[in-house]
């Protein structure tokens, strides 16, 4: 089969150019949302909306749970963030390479699945009373297991669902899809939490499960973007791992990648910290700093969509993106009201997603086809595998510092990442920084 073999279309194939050359004659409204052209992809995105929400319900919910078991300690919430990426380290590159030997989809139906009985449990065990801090370990841990296997799987399936051409608009929707959730879960768990308990939420979020597996479930085999399968064969790993290390380009952009999550998106500890022990507030205020975080990184993720169009992300969008994302962290933690730093989390949440997209897209549609899940193994594992390091020390910093600490240190190293990113892509020629631009000369 063909290197291009991810754009064909089951009896209807197309090329990246024609559907290039289609989007630009469409409205930019209707090009903004091409993939959902691709009846696949829209029952895949329409079960996330209602997944994802939940997922978000669970992770305010479990924050709160976790600060109310260890009476408010931010090293407790910091360890229980570790335990749930802790996995990502070990198991993110095997992910990689099960989705490029496997039919993802399958593999989707077993991991959410799994994912679903973790929330079902958690639930159980908090509506019924019984819960304890070491449980919750317990299942932050399972949760994270699911997760670093499901994510790059998840991740490799969009180009399947929508092919090359609409690779980058899908990975925008995608964003759009999760801050939509992040937007409204948060604001309804705050609720939730306060009138009826935590348990609730997390059986909720159990149930919007039900909303993916039926998308995939419902999905026509034949309609999908299928690449040649890897054959199962020794040394795969190594394979991939080699494939990187002759790239230079993914070297710098996996580090930049790396340091700006490790340390400048620890939210889903900062934001409680801030909320509780700075500002002394509840769970719906929580709520509220998530929520108006979800705004900016909903709108990133619509002006993300509308460039789509144009083509792959400029590393200019991709460096600048990070650069203005830790200015403005580190300037939110340094507000002095709570609705202070909720506004600043607006344009911070947007920068952010900005980054984020770009990084996806960018690394996504410059490796073989044949590399891909394997090549987001190791994407997923500099994005998320950093966290049993991040979040234990943003809970040192706050405990040490005040619970602004961990935003102000976290915005400089993400400033220090992209100026440094920056200059080597600069040196290697990647990259014209535009300060250093030449003049042209006047004859």
């Amino acid at each position: 089969m063909a290197a291009d073999a991810d754009d064909q279309h089951g009896t209807q194939p197309t090329t990246p150019t024609d559907q290039s050359t289609s989007d630009s004659a469409k409205p930019r409204w209707r090009a903004m949302f091409g993939s959902l052209a691709e009846r696949n992809y829209r029952l895949y995105a329409s079960g996330q909306v209602l997944s994802l929400t939940g997922v978000w319900m669970q992770r305010v919910a479990q924050d709160w749970l976790v600060l109310d078991l260890a009476h408010g300690s931010p090293t407790a919430l910091g360890f229980a963030a570790a335990l749930q990426f802790i996995p990502t380290l070990l198991l993110s590159l095997w992910a990689g390479v099960l989705a490029d030997r496997m039919d993802k989809r399958k593999l989707l139906l077993v991991l959410e699945s799994v994912l679903g009985l973790c929330a079902l449990v958690l639930g159980l065990l908090t509506v019924s009373g019984t819960v304890a801090l070491w449980q919750v370990y317990v299942l932050c841990f399972a949760l994270g297991v699911g997760t670093a296997i499901e994510t790059p799987v998840r991740q490799s399936f969009v180009v399947e669902m929508v092919g090359k051409s609409q690779l980058t608009n899908a990975v925008a929707l995608n964003s759009m899809t999760f801050n939509l959730a992040r937007m409204v879960g948060p604001a309804i768990a705050g609720v939730m939490i306060t009138a009826v308990g935590s348990g609730w939420v997390f059986l909720i979020n159990a149930a919007t499960f039900v909303g993916v597996l039926g998308g995939l479930w419902l999905m026509d085999t034949k309609r999908l973007y299928l690449p040649e399968r890897v054959p199962r064969a020794k040394g795969q790993l190594r394979e991939g791992l080699r494939y990187v290390s002759k790239r230079a380009d993914l070297i710098t952009l996996f580090a930049l990648v790396f340091f700006i999550s490790t340390f400048g998106l620890n939210f889903y500890v900062t934001l409680a910290l801030v909320a509780r022990n700075v500002f002394s507030s509840t769970a719906s205020a929580y709520g509220l700093l998530s929520t108006l975080l979800a705004i900016g990184t909903l709108t990133g993720a619509v002006l993300a969509a509308r460039r789509s169009g144009r083509g792959s992300p400029r590393l200019r969008v991709l460096l600048g993106g990070a650069l203005v994302f830790g200015v403005l962290e580190a300037i939110s933690g340094l507000m002095p009201t709570l609705w202070l730093v909720g506004l600043v989390l607006i344009p911070t949440g947007a920068a952010m997603l900005t980054f984020t997209t770009a990084a996806n897209s960018t690394v996504q549609l410059s490796v073989s086809p044949a590399m891909r899940g394997r090549v987001m193994g190791i994407y997923m594992l500099m994005m998320l595998g950093g966290n049993p390091i991040g979040g234990p020390v943003s809970g040192w910093l706050a405990a040490q510092f005040g619970g602004r600490a961990p935003m102000v240190v976290g915005g400089i190293i993400a400033v220090l990442a992209a100026c440094t990113g920056g200059l080597v892509l600069a040196a290697r020629g990647k990259y014209r920084i535009p300060l250093f631009r030449a003049r042209p000369t006047v004859s």
